[in-house]
């Protein structure tokens, strides 16, 4: 058998990390964001390129190469040259709702070559979680060689919560909450993506309440500044700067900007207090894999996610 590897990393900066510590093997960046916007259970089809791509161009005016991502997605056609397929991602929801895509896509490409992962979190003796390329040279190559195998159970597993993501119904993710596997981060990040839901007295999601909870405890100078808390405070989510500015341009309603900085207004202390549901001002139904976000809001007492009235907001 060929002793060919090949590498699936979560983004462009990884892939460079391992360039420089000098991996010569294949590796496939995967690019995509699918925490956000609309998915299908069938990957590599025209409709999924074509669902991803007016998503991307209408919320984030993101202009895709679809040529070059179909080609990329070519080297899944042939994974029968490699001994192994390593895959390169972190402890967050974002990095988690890519790998569910990648392994279902190798699954739904009939792949047979063994399949490791590599993770990375918390870091002895660090508080913070710690990105893959956030991490040393020898931290990084020391998860290399501590890569986990994934059973088949395994892979059925996240090819089980693709097909979650993709329908019509997320709470039959709580189930796979207390579940034990090797995704040690899994649970934390699907309570992080039930909690995405508007909450059913605010309206708002957590990381929408958290950035309002950033405004009034910090003083924040530019919503650029603002930005940079988000990124450091957003736990479990992994989030990008496009992701949480867009969040933030929504979340301007709620504040006051001058000269001096950003503040709470009247709306933003009410939002804040639960004293009137937001959703409707708010104006930010994002698609989540085969839902939009005002289809249900997360009822705290009842620790689920209830379905909408269609009225309601």
């Amino acid at each position: 058998m060929s002793d060919k590897i090949l590498h699936i990393t979560n983004g462009n900066s990884l892939t460079d990390y391992l360039r420089e510590l000098n991996f010569t093997d294949d590796i496939l960046t995967w690019q995509e964001m699918l925490c956000e916007g609309p998915t299908s259970e069938q990957i590599d089809t025209e409709y999924f390129f074509s669902i991803r791509k007016q998503f991307l161009h209408d919320y984030y005016d993101i202009e895709v190469n679809e040529e070059e991502f179909k080609t990329e997605l070519k080297t899944l056609n042939n994974t029968s040259e490699y001994s192994k397929i390593i895959l390169w991602f972190e402890y967050d929801l974002f990095c988690h709702i890519n790998l569910m895509a990648v392994v279902s896509l190798l699954q739904q490409k009939n792949n047979k070559t063994p399949l490791y992962l590599v993770s990375s979190g918390r870091i002895k003796g660090e508080n913070d979680l710690k990105g893959l390329s956030e991490l040393s040279a020898a931290q990084l190559l020391n998860h290399f060689e501590e890569k986990i195998k994934l059973s088949e159970a395994d892979i059925d597993l996240l090819v089980t919560l693709w097909k979650t993501y993709c329908g019509k119904d997320h709470n039959l993710f709580k189930p796979y909450i207390t579940k034990k596997s090797p995704f040690k981060y899994l649970s934390n990040c699907l309570k992080a993506h039930l909690r995405r839901f508007p909450d059913s007295k605010t309206g708002l999601s957590v990381l929408e309440t958290n950035i309002l909870e950033i405004v009034k405890k910090y003083p924040i100078k530019s919503r650029q500044h603002l930005l940079g808390y988000a990124l450091n405070y957003q736990g479990y989510y992994g989030f990008g700067d496009i992701q949480l500015m867009r969040m933030i341009e929504k979340l301007s309603i709620f504040f006051d900007e001058n000269q001096e900085g950003i503040t709470l207004n009247r709306k933003g202390h009410e939002a804040l207090f639960g004293q009137y549901n937001f959703s409707t001002e708010l104006n930010n139904n994002m698609p989540f894999g085969g839902v939009n976000k005002f289809d249900f809001h997360f009822n705290e007492d009842q620790n689920k996610l209830i379905k909408t009235n269609i009225n309601a907001y």
